[in-house]
């Protein structure tokens, strides 16, 4: 027996966080469930950093049933970090002991050990810790993704609104490396400092009264070419007012509560190609975008912004503070 195997075997039980139903933060509650067992062509990771995305606060609270057939009581979760400690048959046994990252769906990761298919493992370069590892499962696919078929060219006027949440540390270095003139859209002077220090040239707060028209000012008065929404709903359909013809306009979040109303004749009309949430990447494409945002991790291109760490017990309370937009960057639970 190895000594992975001799160790998955003396744990007897391990600490979860469920929700028990829809609601506020508080239906997150912590309890103790079985550990997971290694089944063929799985891993049992132990957890040592579990990802928080804003769609878990909104699963939680019932949201996005259409697109997420999630039923409480569950465990949130959509990816972790953390140590193999048991390989399953079919797989080989020298995975045991490698750090990884994995993506689970949307659900799981609020656990001590979580089991996995191999194929949804990825291993962590050495160099790397596994906080910022962490930041190449969701963050990392999506702004790769996007910037690729963006097709940012030199002097492209780039705005990235809901810049202060955990993809605008991707979004904004990665379309200053390829050439953008970045304008950022956040809520307060904390995140849009943040946003100033990945690199965005603009800063504007979308609280403010007229804040397109501080767009368009620092755009020289032409509008914006290329859209990263994060926000969605009225500032996202505003941002979408401002895109210039032949522009492109990518949704990936809803953190107004819903997404941007995009009229698609009018985007027809201005000749605007829309990229929704709705384009999903194939597992190969996704593996391949996991593995390039390690890459741009590990050669300093792209820093994980964590905001806020919370102990698993604690996962009410990061919820809470996610949605009372007060964390910069990335919000992450520990074991």
């Amino acid at each position: 027996m190895s000594t992975a195997d001799s160790k998955q075997r003396r744990v007897i039980t391990m600490r979860v966080v469920q929700a028990t139903h829809f609601g506020g933060p508080e239906v997150l509650q912590p309890g103790e469930a079985a550990p997971p067992l290694a089944q063929p062509g799985h891993l049992v990771i132990e957890v040592r950093v579990a990802e928080i995305l804003f769609l878990d606060t909104q699963l939680r609270s019932g949201w996005g049933s259409d697109y997420f057939p999630i039923e409480p009581p569950y465990v949130p979760g959509a990816g972790i970090a953390g140590t193999v400690v048991e390989a399953g048959a079919d797989v080989d046994p020298s995975w045991a002991g490698r750090r990884v990252i994995a993506a689970l769906g949307f659900s799981g990761g609020y656990a001590e050990r979580v089991v996995v298919p191999v194929e949804k493992v990825v291993e962590v370069p050495s160099n790397v810790d596994l906080t910022s590892a962490i930041g190449a499962l969701h963050d990392g696919p999506t702004a790769l993704s996007r910037v690729e078929k963006a097709e940012i060219k030199p002097g492209d006027r780039v705005l990235v609104t809901a810049a202060g949440g955990s993809l605008g540390s991707w979004l904004i270095p990665l379309a200053r490396a390829a050439g953008g003139h970045v304008v950022a859209t956040a809520r307060g002077t904390e995140k849009l400092e943040k946003a100033r220090e990945l690199g965005a040239q603009h800063t504007v707060d979308y609280t403010t009264e007229g804040w397109t028209d501080q767009v368009r000012q620092a755009t020289g008065g032409h509008g914006v070419d290329v859209v990263f929404d994060g926000a969605g709903g009225t500032v996202g359909g505003s941002a979408f007012e401002i895109t210039t013809r032949g522009g492109r306009f990518f949704a990936y979040g809803a953190a107004s509560g819903d997404f941007a109303p995009i009229d698609g004749d009018e985007a027809d009309r201005r000749g605007i190609t829309v990229v929704g949430i709705d384009e999903q990447l194939t597992p190969e494409e996704r593996e391949r975008y996991i593995l390039r945002g390690l890459a741009e991790i590990d050669a300093g291109t792209v820093r994980t912004t964590v905001g806020a760490a919370y102990p698993l017990e604690q996962a009410a309370a990061a919820h809470a503070a996610i949605e009372a937009r007060t964390v910069v960057g990335k919000t992450v639970l520990t074991m």
